[in-house]
């Protein structure tokens, strides 16, 4: 998961991003409103903003309006040291889809982040992917490639799915345990490489194409254009 950190306080920053990269997600960092809304409107896409309320000059309210009132629809957990329920309601209203006051838990935060990004796949879950005729429709919970279904277990259903919805980018390992399993099994097992060995017998091998690559050092990727 890629998160974007916008928290002018520096070592609050530098915190959040440790905590965030030891669960094996993606940080990135900005310190002021402006700069972030210029990343977000040149096509940085985050899987979720961590956005404080009291940032200098334009605060995280003014920065979440423009983002919104732009289209930018990624979901936003803001922070605040100001607790009161008309100052938290003003966010909400501004765009944020959820709210946390500080001082708060790290492992709170952490659930919350992964809520807001199960919560916006499950808002997307409809729309089928298709690339280079394989066809996963997340509706029906299928599978085709040139119109031949292809049976998945859940899991290698899941994995697919994470995959063709980054279709084109690297998908790490710990995306793939957070994502599919909840983080509830072993990275140093192989159980992640045995799913795919599968999923590939299953979506290529048949068919003589080669979706998904691995990066080695990296994670993996579904080939877009080969």
């Amino acid at each position: 998961m890629r998160v974007l950190v916008v928290e002018d306080d520096v070592r609050l920053a530098a915190v959040l991003a440790q905590t965030i990269a030891e669960v094996g997600w993606q940080p990135t960092v900005e310190h002021d409103g402006l700069v972030a809304i210029d990343r977000l409107l040149g096509g940085e896409e985050p899987d979720v903003v961590l956005l404080d309320r009291m940032l200098p000059g334009l605060d995280g309210a003014g920065v979440l309006r423009r983002l919104r009132g732009a289209g930018v629809r990624v979901p936003v957990l803001m922070l605040t040291a100001r607790g009161e329920v008309a100052d938290r309601i003003s966010g909400l209203d501004a765009g944020a889809d959820d709210y946390l006051v500080k001082p708060f838990d790290l492992d709170e935060l952490l659930a919350r982040l992964r809520a807001l990004h199960r919560r916006s796949i499950a808002d997307a879950d409809d729309e089928a992917l298709e690339v280079r005729g394989l066809r996963l429709d997340p509706a029906a919970r299928t599978v085709r490639r040139d119109g031949r279904e292809i049976r998945l277990s859940t899991r290698e259903f899941d994995i697919l799915h994470l995959l063709l919805r980054e279709a084109g980018r690297v998908v790490s390992r710990f995306r793939i345990l957070d994502e599919v399993w909840d983080g509830e099994t072993d990275l140093r097992s192989n159980v992640i490489d045995v799913h795919l060995a599968t999923i590939r017998a299953k979506i290529d091998r048949p068919f003589g194409t080669d979706t998904i690559v691995t990066v080695r050092g990296a994670g993996y990727r579904v080939e877009v254009d080969r």
